[in-house]
């Protein structure tokens, strides 16, 4: 499913993956379509069952990850909140009805190994965002201690850009700032530690998060999926290299081939390229939650 088409709810917001609508004036209907984005440029190809398997492994931390930080969910069903069969098909396994929150403007990206954005910037200067480490590290190798790279919400199209924890502060807060870098840490750790009993590597992720009247923080939108994080396979990582993956950086790798300077429209992708990208969408949720 590219797109949605919902009448019975008011139209909100059409982001990179997600179509968002409102329920009464406290919730929102947030719908995973089966888009895919990368290097912040939306494709023109989706993947099949993506937005299915994005919602059922949210759902899944967000039940196992409650006990540490609040989060938007509210348990009420998404089909109870439209109209007409046409319209349950289309939120039936692939939308969450959730609290309608502020949300803050940085993105919390929290990483344990050296890859990506990180890595290219860790051989340029030594630091990612600002965070001295070790000289000597490789591609891929594990962090000394996990660390907190916060970066901006660029607007569609553009690219998010990682900041120090001091620029963090100044856009959100002091107190929220540090809230924040918390309750990423602790998520990610928890995680990461469930995810190895199955075999998988959580390298990095991404969460958002915002606020409700009160100042009060909550956990939202989507967390710890393959549009989101980078899952290893255990068995296959080597330290030197970037292992291959469960994730949407297999669909990066491929597009890092092409001549495309990283700007809409991208190229269209290859039919194996969708097959195999949604194969791994599935071979993720199945080991992260199956028996």
């Amino acid at each position: 499913m590219l797109t949605t088409d919902i009448t019975s709810l008011p139209f909100l917001h059409s982001g990179k993956v997600r179509d968002i609508y409102a329920v009464g004036e406290d919730k929102l209907l947030i719908v995973q379509t089966d888009r895919l984005s990368a290097f912040d440029v939306v494709l023109d190809d989706p993947i099949p069952g993506k937005g299915e398997v994005l919602t059922a492994l949210s759902e899944f931390w967000f039940k196992k990850l409650g006990h540490l930080v609040r989060n938007h969910t509210t348990g009420i069903e998404p089909e109870s909140v439209v109209s007409g069969e046409a319209e349950r098909a289309q939120v039936r396994g692939r939308a969450m009805v959730v609290r309608k929150l502020t949300p803050l403007t940085i993105e919390a990206i929290v990483r344990g190994y050296v890859i990506g954005s990180g890595w290219k910037e860790y051989q340029k200067t030594g630091a990612i965002c600002g965070i001295a480490l070790p000289a000597g590290l490789k591609e891929a190798q594990k962090l000394p201690e996990t660390i907190f790279t916060p970066s901006t919400k660029a607007p569609a199209g553009e690219h998010d850009e990682n900041i120090p924890f001091a620029d963090a502060e100044r856009r959100v807060g002091t107190a929220i700032a540090h809230e924040l870098r918390a309750a990423a840490i602790s998520l990610y750790t928890h995680a990461a530690e469930y995810a190895a009993t199955r075999g998988i590597i959580i390298a990095d992720t991404k969460f958002e998060f915002g606020t409700d009247a009160a100042g009060t923080m909550y956990l939202i939108d989507e967390i710890l999926t393959p549009d989101s994080s980078r899952f290893w396979p255990a068995s296959q990582y080597r330290v030197g290299m970037s292992p291959p993956s469960f994730d949407k950086q297999f669909v990066r790798d491929w597009l890092e081939t092409q001549p495309w300077n990283k700007k809409a429209p991208a190229p269209r992708l290859p039919a194996d390229i969708i097959a195999k990208t949604a194969e791994k969408y599935r071979e993720a949720l199945r080991l992260l939650t199956g028996p």
